[in-house]
């Protein structure tokens, strides 16, 4: 497998330091700035004060990170008419106080000052070394040098190639996953998908379209209304099952309601094949749980209502797991679900040494040092989908990791369809040129 370039620009341990007697009259301000790369959205952070001459700034947490393809790489080594010889980040920071309104309070921001750092040219980082742009302190805003604010700063970009997989189609549709490569196209995976279709009179309580027009019972009805059975297997070139993604536990509808709430989420088992290459004695990896968010209780709410996904890493032969990525996506349109190590939401010590602990048993060595693992961009309930992965080369050794987070995508994917609202009642079907093959009756 051949992975695509990708660059890493990352943006880390912020400060800021106020001249003379500004400092004390802005400890009770918010500081916070905008991080700027020509073609990519604004990231906003918060930048802390420092008071003191001990200060002591996270040296792994960054406040933003720019991924760039090589489309971009190809835009910033292209010349421009109208900028200076090389691209530039540009971080912009504010301070913020309380203003006076007819109608309230509201939040006043006055700009501190723009830092500036040219990027680098392909050339610096392509050999696979970090290229340090900039790391201290440097001043910003108007004035004398020793009366103007300083930022402290690291920017620093880095090679980050990674593997691009996507479906030929939809997850229960049994599709090939292929690699993309530039133009080419090359089969690397295929997906079988599985679904236990035992009637409810089996004992199983799988739902099933109505047949015939029969009526059913109530009790009929409230033993269908559950989603189980699911499986996701994934096979290499040789036919050889590599991973899978079980249903692990059933996406069922809250009490009185239609929807799968954040007290009972359904949740699959994301499994590799053991070293014996077998099916038979699968791995846990990690465990995906699902469920539906609504925006308003209004049922025109219901197209822009979220499903929310969590992912725990399952470290072999220990009992506990650990939160790696919680993500919404819109249950209308769909979204990116992924895992990366900078942009988690901050936790407590302990608890972060732990993640890094058990993603360096889990993902490799290379995920204890934070960045990007793997992302996965979906549709929404309604839509046809086919997966698209991005994974990071790093965190693959063996075919057997990538079809690990192939497993998870389909996952991601089929657990968007599985927290459709269930409907009452059953309805007839309307005609479709192509129909959902997970078109369900409840």
């Amino acid at each position: 497998m051949d992975p695509q370039p990708f660059v890493r620009l990352s943006v880390g341990q912020l400060g800021l330091k106020l001249p003379g007697g500004n400092a004390s009259k802005a400890s009770s301000r918010l500081c916070d700035c905008e991080i700027r790369l020509g073609g990519f959205p604004v990231q906003t952070a918060q930048v802390p004060l420092i008071h003191s001459p001990e200060f002591n700034l996270d040296p792994f947490t960054n406040a933003a990170v720019f991924s760039l393809d090589e489309s971009d790489l190809r835009s910033l080594a292209a010349p421009g008419c109208f900028r200076p010889p090389r691209p530039c980040l540009e971080v912009a920071v504010y301070l913020a106080r309380f203003g006076g309104a007819r109608c309230g309070v509201t939040w006043r921001k006055r700009l501190v000052g723009v830092f500036r750092v040219e990027l680098a040219s392909s050339s610096e980082w392509r050999d696979g070394k970090p290229v340090l742009l900039h790391h201290g302190w440097a001043g910003i805003g108007k004035g004398a040098a020793e009366a103007r604010p300083e930022l402290h700063l690291r920017v620093k970009m880095e090679a980050d190639p990674r593997y691009i997989f996507q479906f030929d189609d939809e997850v229960a549709l049994n599709p090939q996953v292929v690699q993309l490569h530039g133009s080419s196209r090359q089969p690397i995976f295929s997906c079988k998908f599985i679904r236990d279709r035992r009637r409810p009179s089996q004992g199983d309580g799988q739902y099933w379209s109505s047949s015939g027009g029969s009526e059913e019972t109530d009790m009929e009805m409230a033993m269908r209304r559950e989603r189980k059975g699911w499986k996701v297997v994934i096979h290499d070139l040789s036919g050889s099952a590599v991973a899978a993604a079980f249903m692990a536990t059933p996406f069922v509808p809250a009490p009185g309601g239609d929807t799968v709430a954040r007290s009972n989420p359904g949740a699959w088992l994301i499994v590799r094949a053991g070293t014996t290459g077998s099916s038979d004695s699968w791995q846990p990896w990690g465990r995906l749980e699902a469920w539906r968010e609504s925006s308003s209780s209004a049922p025109a709410a219901s197209s822009r209502d979220t499903v929310r996904l969590r992912l725990h890493l399952l470290p072999d032969g220990q009992d506990d797991c650990v939160l790696v990525s919680e993500a919404p996506l819109g249950s209308d349109k769909g979204g990116e679900f992924s895992i990366d190590m900078d942009r988690q939401a901050p936790a407590p010590v302990p608890a972060a040494a732990a993640a890094a602990g058990h993603c360096a048993v889990s993902l490799g060595a290379a995920c204890a040092g934070g960045g990007f693992v793997m992302s996965c961009k979906v549709e929404g309930e309604a839509r046809s989908s086919r997966p698209f992965v991005q994974l990071a080369m790093r965190h693959v050794t063996c075919m057997e990791d990538a079809a690990m987070f192939v497993a998870l995508a389909a996952a991601v994917d089929l657990s968007v369809k599985a927290c459709r609202p269930f409907r009452r009642k059953p309805g007839k079907k309307a005609a479709s040129p192509s129909p959902d093959p997970l078109e369900l009756d409840t």
